[in-house]
């Protein structure tokens, strides 16, 4: 078989996202994983693949020990660091998050979705990698959080299904009225709690659950019914959606506070192409932002990507390089105290089209009429503020 083929055909496989360290006589080492499995649970035991090159790899054999750090989907930061696609400022990989330690010793992420901490039983090398199976011997799992995971070459976060319908005469318990809509991830923190406060405030019975992702994961929750609506961007919607429109928005670039740029009322896509650009990682904003730059006849230097839009701020604020965005919060600081600034572009760009989506075909029920009437009344007004 094609070694190329096979690749390709591995990338469409759905997998968590895995920081696996250790530590002891060899030192600490960790390196981001996705090979990453069960063995059998009679003897709690899994199995992870390591490349022969890491420097982990050579120091788990030494160690004997490993601990399996499970990513939560915020937490996409500490698998690039891993990863080695972003550089901390004191070369530690170790510094990007907060550490403890269990029964092994091997350093465990303090908020994981999960942790194992592994002996070293077995390991064999098979081709490039090897392949090390580990007893458990002990774990600490969190309640809180959905799993990050990597498909399809990019990060994203599983999105619940919506449960088989119930059979006729059936006694759930269930409220009269529930309202499932997802929302794209940039969009829900912005525009949401508005939306729901307005909505809850007209319709306190009903029950609101609210799924968040990136284009692809709207997409296929809005065909498997996982929710009736979703808020988002028109950009990169599976075509077979309808969708109302309800508001555009520009793209602005986001620059330190610091930067000569920001004492600049606007800037031009010619002024950044020079400039190392942090990349919202999210279908479809990647290719929107890069496409921007790509149609006036430069190419971005992207230096660092991130499927978290606080995370492209904080980056943005620690001076690591600019970025392009459509969504604008209130506060101009990161979570960790950076000042921001916003510049509008001069260059004439194509704006992003929020809308409502749905399933093609499909009728929204008399909730999903009522939300989808909020929706189109707030922006309504927004634009009209």
């Amino acid at each position: 078989m094609q070694r190329d083929l096979f690749i390709e055909g591995m990338s469409h496989a759905a997998s968590t996202v895995n920081i696996v360290t250790t530590d002891g006589p060899a030192g600490r080492a960790g390196v981001t994983v996705s090979a990453m499995c069960s063995v059998t649970a009679d003897a709690p035991t899994l199995l992870v693949c390591v490349h022969q090159k890491s420097a982990a790899c050579e120091a788990i054999l030494a160690n004997g020990v490993f601990c399996v750090n499970v990513l939560r989907d915020d937490q996409a930061l500490i698998s690039d660091t891993f990863a080695g696609r972003i550089q901390t400022p004191g070369g530690d990989k170790f510094e990007c998050a907060d550490w403890a330690t269990l029964t092994t010793g091997a350093p465990a992420l303090s908020r994981p979705l999960v942790a194992f901490d592994c002996r070293l039983e077995e390991h064999v090398r098979w081709g490039t990698h090897v392949i090390f199976i580990g007893e458990v011997a002990d774990a600490v799992v969190n309640e809180i959080g959905s799993a990050l995971i990597y498909a399809n070459r990019a990060y994203g976060t599983p999105a619940q299904l919506a449960p088989p319908a119930d059979p006729p005469g059936a006694t759930t318990g269930a409220p009269a009225e529930s309202l499932n809509i997802g929302c794209f991830v940039t969009l829900g923190p912005y525009f949401m709690p508005q939306l729901i406060a307005h909505f809850a405030a007209e319709h306190p019975e009903v029950e609101i659950k609210l799924s968040e992702g990136a284009q692809d994961v709207l997409s296929k929750g809005l065909d498997q019914g996982a929710f009736g609506l979703a808020l988002t961007y028109e950009e990169g919607l599976d075509p077979g959606l309808e969708c109302e429109p309800l508001a555009e928005v520009s793209p602005y670039a986001l620059l330190p506070a610091a930067h000569p740029l920001a004492q600049r009322p606007y800037v031009t896509l010619s002024d950044l192409a020079e400039e190392p650009m942090v990349l919202l990682d999210v279908s479809p904003s990647r290719t929107y932002f890069t496409d921007l730059f790509r149609n006036a006849g430069y190419e971005p230097k992207v230096r660092y990507r991130s499927p978290s839009f606080e995370t492209v701020r904080g980056l943005v604020g620690h001076g690591l390089g600019y970025a392009l965005l459509a969504t604008k919060p209130a506060n101009n600081m990161t979570y960790d105290g950076m000042a921001l600034v916003a510049r509008p572009l001069r260059d004439a760009v194509p704006a992003s089209r929020i809308v409502v989506a749905r399933r093609a075909g499909g009728t929204p029920n008399p909730v999903e009429s009522t939300f989808l009437e909020t929706c189109k009344s707030f922006f309504a007004e927004a634009q009209a503020a």
